[in-house]
């Protein structure tokens, strides 16, 4: 017989490394986020009224290690206001950042749906209320933390209110969570706008600001909390990855193999609200971040959610450092809200992968 066996072609030959470079794809993304994120740091603390120089910057940074900058003659003043002023607010953009972005992947993970977003179950709206009840009512219960503190707590409150709320013979359906979450929002909103009309207008003005979200006067103390509370929410993130992958798959075929749909959809709901209500109560309502970001980084790395948590967290950081640099310069002698600043780059950016994802695949890349 002379038959012979037939030739691979060489694309095939090269198919078994089609995996490794799949592999490799969220370990480069990280490394460039993160390399990103760290310049960015550097630069942006460096850029404002008062510019101070990359090398300057860093050597701040390293002083306590023995490594000092360029000199300059006014070098333990340009320190002081990097370490009392810029450099808390770029943790805390960093911190805020990743927070909102890795609630935002938790939503939608929880939902299946792309368009899912930390607002969805209420946390931002019912931070809302917290600090305009504190701003009109004049409460001082705990000084400067009061605000902060009734914000996270009515954010938390709401968010397992919207979860109650949404639960029936011992299930929750995810579009009665949506509507339900829809419902609750809108009443916080009629609390928001009946709070305005109350108070005067220094309580107008400033619940106002807060709504559109700042980073201004960011202190060390605030930017600890929010990063404990970030650690906590990307650890669990990482813990129930696996079992958000198999909820992708649909309940019932969750379920069959072995995964407490309630018990985790709870969990996640609580987690995200941990991190958003934190993230709330010291900057305000910023939009986008955690919609934006978490497609974003799926379009990218695909469905699967352990490098999924990591690569969000980074774009997060780095999307939100970048705007807060733009909040504090593109106006002169102004700090612009951050949330007008996000949402205008956000929603145009959001509605162009909407349209990418839908021409190029015709659902959710």
């Amino acid at each position: 017989m002379s038959s012979a066996l037939p030739t691979v072609p060489p694309r095939a030959s090269r198919a078994p490394h089609a995996p490794a470079r799949g592999r490799r794809r969220p370990a480069i993304l990280t490394l460039a986020l993160g390399v990103a994120l760290i310049v960015a740091l550097i630069v942006t603390t460096g850029v404002g009224q008062l510019n101070v120089p990359p090398l300057q910057v860093l050597g701040t940074l390293l002083e306590p290690f023995g490594i000092r900058g360029l000199p300059t003659p006014e070098l333990d003043t340009v320190q002081r206001g990097l370490w009392t002023i810029r450099f808390p607010r770029a943790a805390m953009a960093a911190i805020v950042g990743a927070s909102l972005a890795v609630a935002g992947l938790l939503m939608q993970a929880v939902f299946g749906n792309p368009l899912a977003e930390p607002g969805v179950v209420g946390v931002s709206s019912g931070a809302a209320v917290g600090a305009g009840t504190c701003i009109v009512f004049g409460i001082n219960a705990f000084g400067e933390w009061t605000v902060p503190a009734f914000a996270f707590a009515a954010g938390l409150l709401v968010s397992l209110a919207v979860y109650a709320l949404s639960r029936a013979e011992g299930r929750t359906e995810v579009v009665t969570l949506v509507l339900t979450g829809i419902a609750v929002n809108a009443v916080a909103g009629a609390a928001i706008a009946l709070l305005t009309f109350l108070g005067d207008t220094q309580s107008r003005e400033q619940i106002v600001f807060w709504q559109l979200g700042s980073l201004a006067g960011s202190r060390w103390s605030q930017a600890l909390i929010c990063a404990v509370l970030l650690a906590g929410g990307m650890f669990a993130a990482w813990a129930v990855s696996h079992r958000l992958d198999l909820l992708a798959l649909g309940e019932r075929s969750a379920r069959h193999l072995g995964v407490h749909v309630e018990r985790l959809r709870l969990f996640t709901i609580v987690v995200v609200a941990l991190l958003v209500g934190a993230a709330v109560a010291f900057a305000g309502i910023i939009a986008f971040v955690g919609l934006v970001i978490p497609h974003l980084m799926r379009m990218i790395l695909g469905p699967a959610h352990l490098p999924l948590v990591t690569a969000s967290a980074l774009g997060g950081a780095l999307l939100l450092t970048l705007a807060d640099l733009g909040a504090r310069t593109l106006v002169p002698m102004a700090d612009m809200p951050l949330g007008i600043l996000t949402s205008l780059v956000g929603g145009p950016f959001f509605f162009w992968m909407l349209r990418r994802t839908r021409r190029t695949s015709g659902g959710w890349a």
